[in-house]
């Protein structure tokens, strides 16, 4: 199918026999531009004679909008973010005769359908996208998406009651304190006392955000503040981390088919390079290609190799996981396994972490695409 007949079909309304792919990305989150990063290798590896592919781009103002299958456009460049920007016609998910489908909503004009969709392939990060609100919309709309649930992707998002969980399903995680709104404005001084009687150093984090946006390492006391007001620029909810010394070990995860328990990757290694990165933070994944590496499979004991992949299935479905997620966790000097996060929506351009490990355990990068499909076309909308 060319580009045009493709682009007259989206105008018309015109259905394929193919399922119909809405690949969503962007967003209203400070991952915007990452989500973009990513959906710049997902179309392009998606095959065409399989699948009806629309992409479209949600602007930073939230609003909707068909926008050009264009690796390049939303590709990371000379150190350019790309951006998707609010267009003239937008566009939105709508119930109608029981089907789902995506309709122009125009200013003063009449709702106008572009056609059928049948499952959403929504590459955000984030909060509005991968913390449950959008999964929620999707719902309501009656359509089928890849990836985790509502609670699963809220669960996931939330660095404090992530925590909660896999404490709940007997993962060992790291010690933590958690600095809310209301905690901060009442009385900040008790709330750093908190944080420094983890000990240093210590990672403050933003409660609710991903890609290591408003991270600090601090060092000692003297840092403590700053770093939390850094961290409320993204999420009034701060997440104070004791460091640990060990390695950084990440597994990936992938849902069983039917009643099949989840499959997970070959665990890989995170190794940030010595030079001007202190830790795995947003220049070192997206920006500094040179920055980091990854070691798959990592060089483990068979034991450890076999135990971390069975906690990631754990966590996996500690959280409620659907389709796909990564694990990450710390392998201590001391030889324990002590669980970091879980991402529900992991990074997913072609040299991201997640479809990297699976590439080294055997499955490439446009099956990996086309499983996550299968997985959403075959789940029934509704609780699941």
């Amino acid at each position: 199918m060319t580009d045009q007949q493709s682009a007259d079909e989206q105008s018309s309304g015109t259905q394929t026999s193919r399922p119909r792919v809405a690949v969503l990305f962007g967003g209203r989150s400070s991952e915007h531009s990452v989500s973009c990063v990513t959906a710049a290798g997902v179309p392009g590896a998606m095959d065409k004679d399989k699948y009806d592919v629309v992409p479209v781009g949600i602007a930073r103002d939230g609003s909707w909008t068909l926008v050009a299958d264009d690796p390049a456009q939303w590709s990371l460049t000379s150190g350019r973010l790309p951006e998707v920007t609010a267009g003239p016609e937008p566009v939105m998910l709508a119930g109608r005769g029981g089907a789902t489908e995506l309709l122009v909503a125009a200013a003063g004009q009449p709702l106008r359908s572009l056609g059928r969709i049948d499952v959403v392939l929504p590459l955000l990060h984030g909060p509005f996208g991968e913390d449950g609100t959008l999964q929620g919309l999707l719902e309501l709309a009656d359509v089928r998406y890849v990836g985790a649930g509502v609670l699963a992707s809220a669960v996931g998002m939330d660095k404090h009651y992530m925590k909660v969980v896999f404490e709940a399903a007997g993962l060992q995680v790291g010690p933590y304190q958690v600095i809310t709104d209301r905690q901060w404005q009442q009385d900040p001084g008790a709330a750093l006392d908190r944080a420094a009687s983890l000990g240093f150093p210590v990672f403050v984090k933003p409660a609710r955000a991903g890609s290591s946006m408003g991270i600090t390492k601090v060092a000692d006391p003297s840092g403590l503040r700053a770093a939390v007001e850094a961290a409320r620029g993204h999420d009034p909810k701060v997440v104070v981390e004791a460091g640990i010394v060990g390695r950084e070990i990440e597994v990936a995860v992938l849902q069983g088919r039917g009643a099949q328990q989840p499959r997970t990757s070959l665990p890989g290694e995170i190794a940030v390079q010595p030079g001007e990165h202190d830790f795995y933070a947003f220049e070192a994944k997206y920006v500094d290609g040179s920055a980091a590496a990854l070691s798959c499979p990592a060089d483990l004991p068979a034991d450890v190799t076999e135990q971390v992949r069975a906690l990631a299935a754990v966590a996996f479905d500690a959280v409620g996981g659907g389709g796909l997620s990564r694990v990450d966790f710390f392998y201590t000097t001391g030889g324990e396994l002590v669980v970091n996060e879980i991402n529900t929506m992991p990074g997913f351009t072609p040299i991201s972490m997640y479809p990297q490990m699976w590439a080294k355990s055997g499955i490439p990068y446009s099956e990996l695409i086309d499983e996550l499909i299968h997985l959403a076309l075959s789940r029934r909308t509704g609780l699941r």
